[in-house]
Formats: structure tokens, C-alpha cells, sequence
């Protein structure tokens, strides 16, 4: 089966067996249906690879011409043999210094900050062949524009590119031609980042595509280089569709050559637990950090990094490292989007875009956008999110065309939360006090016998203190799982709405898509606020044509819904269960009272609210800094996979 166009994971995969717990009844998430976009124009003039085959057989690809401060890049193949399973390391020999982050693809993706004469280096091991080879070539100095970026991708797989700004402002008359390689159709509704699948090949083929702007009346161009790379036979009955190649982040893990077959593979079966155990059934300990980063999976080396970084300085209290001992591996990859625990593998998967320090390697990531985007058109009303500090956005968006890097302190909120929300996933299957009663063979196995006895943490959670609302629970599955709107919530207003949600007992709309995500946000917005101190935003509202935080008018909505008292035994079960050496009871107390929006106003005037009456001033001022900054609006359920396919009550 070949995916879908623009679907980060196979449909397939989500209604088997993966998303933040797994599913127990006939609840399956709905394929949504994709018109491919029509093919794309080949350029009047075509482009060549100029091909430089070395005594060893390895063939470099190289641009017909390299140019200073634009996007450039040299493809490794290895001739008539295939790459799969193959490592490559690149590394600079001479030159003026270049950004070389992403330096472990057959593909060297770098700017070359001046003209001149660059060497490098690129050493290839694995099927039993160790291969070191050098390539040379020479910068010049030409105006033009820039597309970003030149890398490798897997046959079937979801690919974007993006045009840089010039300036910072957007070039004009963009138009986009294949200059090389096989016919490609491209999604062009965005012409700063065109999004396409890549075509099956019989081996390792590049592509090339050419756009051309107007540029202050001046007509630029730059081209842009693709690796689609040959793949083994799909045979995983779970990721049926075609996934990254990935790599172990330590190369001397004991788990390296198990990591990848294990949990992130298109020959993916279910590992036994002596094969791959969950981290906290090892040697090694809760407070041996080391431990962990034997357990990443990654697609490029710097996510690894990112987050062995943020796990060594960002961490604390220590809450990551002890909630992982519940995973077997942190996969962490370009396609992966929206992140998902999977209990088949016990693995969470990150989306990386919390991860990113640099310009560089946020280019790195496909932009190809979530799946479930069209899920719930139909319905009247939005019921968005954010946390908040201060009266402001508890962390600092950064729009991607801007190119910014950012500080390693950035991360805490976005991937904190996120963290916290897919260790949830983990510690509500397999807590730390069942690790040493679990029997095997696989994970799966044990999954199994604990459901069925409604053992896990949120099975006790909805058998003690159930949400109420059926008119939620319905929604949701119109929402977060694809299913058809009936005529009946088709009309109903953000009013109706409200009242079914502010009357129960969930601090998110996303709680009513599962029992087991119903835990994780319990446990996910605690945590942010006694940790961070940061309180989570979350209101019904209407649903205009144009949908902003400036458009859309608050019906209902609350500051810090975990922290009231209708919430309270729920919340304390799920932390009790899950974190068992924290202070539950002085955790609950620092919780503050929910604070009440102000019905009428809109999404972005209501960032300002406090105990006491909002100020009209404060009001204006929050709604100009959120025209100025351009947040993104998030909506409820947008960076967690809903649990599908095993186990959803």
C-alpha cells in the first residue's frame, strides 16, 4: 500500500495500532480523502547532475554551479548498489567554514558563506563495506534566490520545500518546473513551500525543481535537489506505509541494532520484551540519563542531540527521566507529525518541531501538514488552546519563512508539555509499579491482559469519576477521529456546546476523544502548572470565515481548568497513579482557582484576563501585541495523535 498524499503515517497504521494509548472498541479513526494535486510543468531548459564517480564506485551528484549565501548541496550514491542500511557522516576539509548540522545523509545540504574552493569528506559503512571518499568544488558569486532544502527522502514518502523570503518580504510571480528526474504532482495552494510524495523509483533518483520570482523587477531562479531513495518491500502489517529512514542516535548503544526494526520500520513486527524491555525494567536506573539516550531513534543526528540537551539541562526535577523509565525508546523523526505513544512497540514518537535550536535544522523538517486538519468542518464552533504566563504566551513563536534560531530555554514549554502529554500515554499502561509483573512475550501481550482486567490508570479513572457528556464524547469523534457530523450537531451553537462542556468534569475537548487521552491531559496541564507555572487556556467560540485569535469571540471559556475543586479527585487519581513520589496533596493545593473568560470578547483579548476585572486597555494591548506576533491559533487535540485501533473505551 502506498500512503496517501500528505499523511505523516499510514491510515493503516492508525486504525490498527498506534496513537497516545490504543483502542479496545469499533471507534476507527476515517481515512480522509485525498485529490492529488495535478502534475507539475517540466522546465523549458533541463538541469543535469554533473555525476563524479570515484575509484571506490561512490558517486557524487554535484549542482552544475554553486553560488555564495545560497542553498546548495552534494548528493552521495553508491552507483548500482542500494543505500539502505548504509551510514553516512560528512565533515569539512577546508574552505570557509559551513553549517554542516545535517551531516548524516547521502545528501550534504550547506550555504557557502563566500566564494572560494570548499573540500569535504563523506565516509560510508554498513552491508559490509566501508568506503571514505573526498569531493571538491568551487563557490561563485551570482544574485539569486534561495529554496530550502536539498535532502534525502524515501520512496512514497511526504516531501516539502520551502522558498526563502528576500529581505523578509515574499518574492512575486513564483512559478515551480521540474529541471530533473521523474514526474512529480505538487500541492502549489502555498508558493513559499510546495508539498509533494515522492514517486516509487527502482533505485536511489534524484530530482531537481527549479522556481523562478520576481524580485524587485529583477526574474531569479534557484533550483533545489531531491534523493528519493529505492526501499525494501513494504511487509509490516503497522507501518504498511512508508516511514524515514532512521539510525540509532548512539551508534554504541546495545539496543542499535534492535532500535529501528523495533519500533520504527516498514518491516516492523511486535519486539518481545527481552528483545527490547521498557528502560526501567534495566540496570542502569532512574537518574542514569545515559541509559535513555541509548533508546533514540532518529532520523537526523541533531534531534538526538537537542534533546539529550534538553533532558540533561532542562530537566530539573527529574520528572522526564523518571516517566521514561515506561517507554522502551524515543523515536524522533522529520515525518513524524503529530507526536503518538504506541503501545505495539511501547515507544513514543516526537515530532521534532519542539526540538529544533537552529534555522538549519528546523529546515529539516517536512512541513506536510496534519493529517486530521479537515476533521469536524462541518460543526459550528472552535474550542481553542494555549498556556499562558503572565498574562502572555508562555512561550515565543517564531514564524519558519523568518529564520531565526532560538535558545535551548525556548524548548521548556512547548516540548514540557508535550513530554509530559506522551509519558502519560506510557505510565498509564505500564506504571513503574507493574514493571517487574509483566509477563511478555511482547508488551502487547501484557497490554492485553491489563485491559482486561481494567487495570490502567484511566480505566480506573473512567470507571471512579466518568465524564459525563455524551454530546461531547460524539463531537469528538467528529472532531479527532473523522467521523460524519449528524444534523443534529451540525447545529449546534457554540452556546449549546458550552453548556455541555462547562458542566462536566474535562479540562479539554480533546479528554472526550478517549479514556486514555481523558488521563493524559489531566496529568499534562497539572504538571505545566506545579512545574512551570503556567496555566492552560481554554474556551468555546464561534467559528467566522476567517478564523484568527482576533476573529473568533469567546461564548465560555477558563484560565487553569485543572485547578477546579469538580476536577480535583479526578486529577489526583491520575497523579497518585503516575507519579507516586510527588506531594499530590501539595501539588493540588498550588493549583489556582480557574479564572473565567470574558464572554464577548474575542480569543486574543481574553489573553489579558486576571482575578479582578480586565481593563479596557490591557484588553487593546493584548489584542495589538497578538496582531503584531501573529501566534498561530492552536485548537484542541492539534499535537497529540488520538489513541486508535487497540484500545479506545
Amino acid at each position: 500500500m502506498k500512503i496517501l498524499s500528505y499523511l505523516p503515517l499510514s491510515c493503516t497504521l492508525l486504525l490498527t495500532a498506534c496513537g497516545g494509548g490504543g483502542n479496545d472498541d469499533s471507534g476507527d479513526l476515517i481515512p480522509p480523502v485525498v485529490t492529488p494535486p495535478p502534475a507539475l510543468s517540466r522546465c523549458e531548459q533541463q538541469s543535469e547532475f554533473n555525476n563524479q564517480t570515484t575509484a571506490s564506485g561512490l558517486v557524487f551528484k554535484l549542482q552544475s554551479h554553486y553560488l555564495a549565501g545560497q542553498q546548495s548541496s552534494v548528493i552521495a550514491t553508491l552507483g548500482t548498489l542500494n543505500s539502505r542500511n548504509m551510514l553516512f557522516q560528512w565533515q569539512q576539509l577546508s574552505g570557509p567554514s559551513v553549517d554542516i548540522a545535517i551531516n548524516d545523509s547521502p545528501v550534504l545540504a550547506f550555504v557557502p558563506p563566500q566564494s572560494g574552493d570548499y573540500r569535504f569528506q563523506l565516509n560510508v559503512s554498513g552491508n559490509d563495506l566501508s568506503l571514505q571518499e573526498t569531493v571538491s568544488l568551487t563557490v561563485a558569486v551570482e544574485n539569486g534566490l534561495n529554496i530550502r532544502q536539498d535532502h534525502q527522502v524515501v520512496e512514497g514518502n511526504n516531501v516539502s520545500v520551502r522558498l526563502d523570503r528576500v529581505n523578509g518580504a515574499a518574492a512575486n510571480n513564483i512559478n515551480w518546473c521540474i529541471a530533473a528526474g521523474p514526474d512529480l504532482n505538487l500541492d502549489l495552494s502555498n508558493l513559499e513551500r510546495p508539498l509533494f510524495v515522492a514517486p516509487e523509483v527502482s533505485q536511489d533518483t534524484g530530482v531537481i525543481l527549479r522556481a523562478s520570482a520576481n524580485v524587485n523587477g529583477e526574474i531569479l531562479s534557484d533550483e533545489v535537489s531531491i534523493l528519493i531513495t529505492d526501499e525494501a518491500q513494504i511487509t509490516s502489517e503497522y507501518f504498511d506505509a512508508p516511514v524515514a529512514r532512521t539510525h540509532a542516535y548512539r551508534r554504541n548503544s546495545p539496543y542499535a541494532d534492535v532500535l529501528k526494526r523495533c519500533t520504527y520500520s516498514n518491516q516492523l513486527s511486535a519486539c518481545q520484551l527481552n528483545t527490547l524491555p521498557l528502560i526501567g525494567q534495566g540496570a542502569g536506573g532512574i537518574s542514569d540519563k545515559e541509559v535513555i539516550m541509548d533508546r533514540v531513534l532518529v532520523s537526523h543526528d541533531w534531534m538526538g542531540r537537542n534533546f539529550e540537551a534538553f533532558i540533561e539541562q532542562m530537566d530539573t526535577h527529574g520528572d522526564f527521566a523518571t516517566l521514561l523509565q515506561s517507554v522502551t525508546a524515543v523515536v524522533i523523526s522529520y515525518d513524524i507529525r503529530p507526536s503518538f505513544y504506541w503501545v505495539v512497540t511501547g515507544a513514543i514518537y516526537l515530532d521534532p518541531e519542539d526540538l529544533w535550536l537552529t534555522a538549519t535544522e528546523r529546515d529539516s523538517i517536512n512541513e506536510a501538514p496534519d493529517y486530521r486538519a479537515g476533521f469536524g468542518n462541518e460543526l459550528q464552533f472552535l474550542i481553542p488552546w494555549r498556556y499562558v504566563k503572565d498574562n502572555d504566551y508562555a512561550s515565543l513563536y517564531r514564524e519558519r519563512s523568518q529564520r531565526s534560531n532560538r535558545p535551548i530555554s525556548e524548548l521548556t514549554t512547548d516540548l514540557s508539555s508535550l513530554l509530559y502529554h506522551e509519558l502519560a500515554h506510557a505510565n498509564d499502561f505500564f506504571p513503574r509499579s507493574v514493571h517487574s509483573s509483566l509477563e511478555g512475550p511482547t508488551l502487547l501481550d501484557d497490554f492485553y491482559r491489563r485491559t482486561t482486567q481494567k487495570a490502567l490508570i484511566s480505566d480506573q479513572l473512567s470507571n471512579a469519576y466518568p465524564l459525563n457528556s455524551t454530546e461531547m464524547s460524539a463531537l469528538a469523534s467528529v472532531s479527532f477521529m473523522g467521523e460524519t457530523a449528524t444534523a443534529t450537531q451540525k447545529a449546534y451553537s457554540p452556546g449549546d456546546v458550552s453548556s455541555f462542556f462547562s458542566a462536566d468534569r474535562a479540562n479539554d475537548f480533546y479528554n472526550y476523544s478517549t479514556s486514555r487521552e481523558d488521563a493524559a491531559m489531566l496529568f499534562e496541564e497539572a504538571m505545566m502548572s506545579y512545574r512551570l507555572g503556567v496555566q492552560r487556556d481554554v474556551a468555546v467560540t464561534d467559528k467566522p470565515v476567517t478564523v484568527t485569535a482576533n476573529s473568533i469571540i469567546v461564548d465560555w471559556g477558563q484560565r487553569g481548568r485543572i485547578g477546579a475543586i469538580e476536577l480535583r479527585n479526578r486529577t489526583s487519581l491520575v497523579l497518585n497513579e503516575m507519579m507516586p513520589e510527588l506531594n499530590n496533596q501539595l501539588l493540588l493545593d498550588s493549583l489556582p482557582a480557574p479564572l473565567q473568560m470574558q464572554p464577548g470578547l474575542s480569543w486574543a483579548a481574553n489573553l489579558g484576563i486576571s482575578a479582578t476585572p480586565m481593563a479596557p486597555k490591557s484588553n487593546i494591548q493584548h489584542q495589538q501585541q497578538s496582531e503584531q506576533t501573529q501566534v498561530p491559533l492552536r485548537l484542541s487535540g492539534d499535537r497529540h495523535r488520538t489513541p486508535v485501533g487497540i484500545n479506545r473505551p
